[in-house]
C-alpha cells in the first residue's frame, strides 16, 4: 500500500521507531520560574539547560515592569500590529532596540521563528538563491525552503565553499542572499562574520544574520556578533535577534533600513496575519534591554564560568570547542551514552538535556551545556565532578 493511501495510520509506526532508536522526545514539565535552579519532577536541580543567559527570564525588576504593564495596556494586544495592535509600548520598544543594534529601523515579530521565515520569505521568491550554512537554526532553513528561492547548502563555517557556490551562480541576476547564524545553537561557535561579508559585496549579495545567541551574551555592552560600530547596515543588510534568550522575555525582531522595515511590514506574511504581542511584554522589554546594556558584569561572568569550564574539561580529557559563549556542547557522539550521562547528572542534581539528532547530525549526539549569569563557580565544578563520575560509570 503506498503512503498516500496509508493516510495516518502510520503514525504508532513512526512513534515506535523513534522510540527504538532513542530518538524519541518527551517535555519535562518544570515547576518553577527560570533561574540558577529550576523544580523538576519534585526534583531542585542545577539548571544547564536554559537560554536565559544573562538570568534574566525571573528578574523581579522586569516583572514589577510587566506588572505595570498590563495595568497601562492590559494582557493582550487585540490584533495585528496593522489592524489595531500597535501600541506606543512596541513603538518605543522598537526604537530602543533600533538604537541598540546601530541601525535606522526595527519590527518586532512574535518569535525568532517567525522573523526568520517571515523575513526570507519577504524578501526572495521563485528565480532566486538562498545560501545557507549547513548547521543554521531550523527556522532559517525552513525560511529558504519555504520561500521557493534556489536553495544552497555551504559547509560549517567554509567560506571557500560559499565562495564556489557564488561564483558558480554568478550569471544569476535575481536577488541572492547569504544567510548564517551569528552565534551557532548547537555548537557555540561564531560565523566567520569578515569572510562573508567580503564575500556578499564581493558577488552582489545580500547577508542575513540570525544573533539569537549572540545578542546580549557577546560584544560590547552585549551588541552581539555584529557591532555597529565595525559593521555598516549596507555590509548586513538584515539582522534578525530574539528576546527569549538573553533579554528574558520573549519575541524578536530585524532590524536594518527603512526601506527593509517598511517592505517587510507590507510583505511579511508572519508579521501582517499575527496578533502582536501583548504591549505589557513590549513595555518590559524596555526595562530588560536597559539591564542588558547597563550590567556588563554580567557578561563578564559568563566569561569566566566558560573559561572554568573549559579547565574541567580538559583534566577530564573530554573534547571541547573553542567557544566563549554561554553554549557549551559536550559531544558524546553516540545517542544511547548521551542519554545515560544525561540521566547520571540529573541524578547527581544538575539538569543538562540531551540533545540528539535530528536537532543534531548523525553522530554527534551531545549534552549541550548552557552557562548563564545565574551560575556560581561552585556550580560548574559540580557539573564537572558530577560529569567525572558518568564518565567513569
Amino acid at each position: 500500500m503506498s503512503r498516500h493511501r496509508q493516510g495516518f495510520s502510520d503514525l504508532d509506526e513512526q512513534l515506535h521507531s523513534l522510540r527504538k532508536h532513542r530518538l524519541f522526545r518527551t517535555r519535562r514539565v518544570i515547576q518553577s520560574p527560570q533561574g540558577r535552579e529550576v523544580l523538576v519532577d519534585g526534583k531542585t536541580l542545577l539548571n544547564f539547560s536554559s537560554n536565559d543567559y544573562l538570568g534574566l527570564a525571573s528578574d523581579t525588576r522586569i516583572a514589577s515592569a510587566l506588572q505595570e504593564g498590563a495595568r497601562r495596556w492590559g494582557t493582550g494586544s487585540g490584533a495585528s500590529h496593522l489592524i489595531s495592535g500597535h501600541t506606543v509600548a512596541h513603538h518605543r520598544l522598537e526604537e530602543e532596540l533600533a538604537d541598540f543594534v546601530g541601525r535606522p529601523s526595527a519590527l518586532l515579530f512574535g518569535s525568532g521563528y517567525a522573523a526568520n521565515v517571515g523575513t526570507i520569505n519577504a524578501l526572495l521568491s521563485e528565480g532566486d538563491c538562498v545560501y545557507e550554512d549547513r548547521l543554521n537554526h531550523a527556522s532559517l532553513l525552513d525560511g529558504g525552503w519555504i520561500s521557493r528561492a534556489n536553495f544552497h547548502w555551504y559547509n560549517h563555517c567554509d567560506a571557500q565553499h560559499l565562495r564556489a557556490l557564488l561564483d558558480w551562480d554568478s550569471s544569476s541576476k535575481n536577488r541572492r542572499l547569504v544567510v548564517s547564524d551569528g552565534v551557532f545553537s548547537m555548537d557555540g561557535d561564531s560565523c566567520p562574520l569578515t569572510d562573508l561579508i567580503s564575500l556578499t559585496k564581493a558577488t552582489g549579495s545580500w547577508l542575513m544574520i540570525d544573533d539569537a545567541h549572540g545578542m546580549g551574551v557577546v560584544g560590547k555592552d552585549g551588541v552581539g556578533t555584529v557591532d555597529s560600530q565595525e559593521v555598516s547596515t549596507s555590509q548586513v543588510p538584515v539582522l534578525v535577534g530574539t528576546l527569549g534568550k538573553a533579554f528574558g522575555t520573549s519575541g524578536a525582531f530585524v532590524a536594518g533600513e527603512e526601506n527593509l522595515i517598511e517592505l517587510l511590514i507590507q510583505r511579511s506574511r508572519n508579521y501582517i496575519f499575527t496578533t502582536a504581542m501583548p504591549a505589557a511584554l513590549a513595555f518590559a522589554t524596555s526595562v530588560s534591554l536597559a539591564i542588558v546594556r547597563e550590567e556588563g558584569w554580567r557578561r563578564a561572568h559568563i566569561s569566566a564560568l566558560v573559561q572554568r569550564f573549559h579547565s574541567g574539561l580538559q583534566e577530564l580529557q573530554l573534547p571541547w570547542f573553542n567557544s566563549m559563549s554561554a553554549i557549551q556542547p559536550v559531544i558524546l557522539k553516540d545517542t544511547v551514552k548521551t542519554l545515560a550521562v544525561a540521566k547520571h547528572l540529573e541524578d547527581q542534581g544538575c539538569f543538562v538535556v540531551p540533545i540528539r539528532p535530528p536537532t543534531v547530525p548523525e553522530g554527534t549526539s551531545r549534552l549541550r551545556v548552557t552557562i548563564t549569569a545565574a551560575h556560581r563557580m561552585a556550580d560548574v565544578d559540580r557539573l564537572i565532578d558530577s560529569l567525572q563520575g558518568a564518565i567513569r560509570n
